[in-house]
């Protein structure tokens, strides 16, 4: 992975997961040790999903420009109903408290896009590729 691509998943998991240890040490006092685990497996489903989704997104970018929009709004689409499956799939479990869950996933969710918005506004993207100089092959 590219150091940009690896900043941008930094940028991003980094706050959620402390969000997701923060969720976890509420969780715990309010819910118990079943609260805590909830929280800790939604943290950790978010920062998977999201972070495979961003992959996927930097290297449709790289290969198919064309696509890039178009892939973002289906991939969060797709990313945001995975997530309300878990919530549904995990809605009576007794491994960890639900509501814990289900709250943690949100809330780092949440905090992943934020994140990864204000990642993407600080970001200094060129607009316009430079041309590359034929005699030394650098850039201009």
């Amino acid at each position: 992975m590219p150091s940009n691509d690896a900043r941008n998943l930094a940028q991003a998991a980094v706050p959620t997961a402390a969000v997701g240890v923060l969720a976890a040490v509420v969780s715990g006092v309010v819910a118990g040790g079943k609260g805590a685990i909830g929280a800790l497996v939604a943290t950790v489903i978010v920062i998977l999903f999201m972070g495979i989704g961003l992959y996927v997104l930097q290297r449709t970018a790289k290969s198919f420009p064309h696509l890039f929009q178009a892939m973002g709004l289906m991939l969060y689409t797709a990313q945001l109903l995975l997530l309300f499956v878990f919530v549904a799939a995990f809605k009576n479990t007794t491994l960890f408290n639900p509501r814990a869950f289900a709250g943690t996933l949100v809330v780092c969710t949440l905090t992943w896009i934020a994140a990864q918005a204000r990642a993407h506004m600080n970001a200094k993207i060129l607009y316009v590729e430079p041309e590359k100089s034929e005699k030394s092959g650098q850039t201009s």
